[in-house]
């Protein structure tokens, strides 16, 4: 793959080619990473343009990338890098690679929706069962007071305190 110094040697040409046979050559020349494109219609606004739909739906596909990948990265899982860079894909297969890369994302996304929900569920389950744990402690403390005060009524202040643990219980 050569690459494009100023210093380097180049030659200005102007290719003509078929509507058909486009893609195939702009994607073999881009491939070969020897050519530099310059834009002969510079005054043409951007979203005039043949190919304008084109590049939009390759954006959208780039972002769709850059989503899963930013999610591999995050869960960690390891992915394999050759350092090739991958053939372009011809106009037919664009079209099932849209389709996958959005049913993934699409996926994706509430797969971490559902994580997220049930995360929020957890912790509001988490907080339900402490709150009971910590009723539950006041309520027994409740009801050890009460047993103390109905011991006090019917035996007295002297019979309370005789029944406490170590002390003899003095009937008379």
């Amino acid at each position: 793959m050569g690459s494009l110094f100023r210093s380097e040697e180049m030659t200005l040409c102007q290719l003509f080619l078929q509507s058909e046979a486009a893609y195939a050559c702009v994607s073999e020349l881009g491939e070969l990473g020897l050519v530099q494109f310059r834009d002969l219609n510079p005054d043409v606004n951007v979203f005039q343009r043949k190919f304008v739909n084109e590049v939009r739906r390759c954006d959208e596909m780039e972002r769709k990338l850059r989503y899963l990948e930013k999610e591999i990265k995050k869960d960690g899982i390891p992915m394999l890098d050759t350092g090739e860079s991958p053939e372009a894909p011809q106009p037919r297969e664009m079209i099932d690679l849209e389709a996958t890369f959005e049913k993934l994302e699409n996926e994706l996304r509430e797969v971490n929706q559902n994580a997220e929900a049930l995360k929020r569920n957890f912790l509001e389950l988490t907080e339900l069962k402490h709150i009971l744990r910590k009723t539950q402690v006041f309520f027994d403390e409740m009801a050890d007071n009460q047993n103390e005060d109905e011991q006090a009524q019917l035996l007295g202040e002297e019979g309370v305190r005789a029944s406490q643990p170590g002390q003899n219980l003095k009937l008379g």
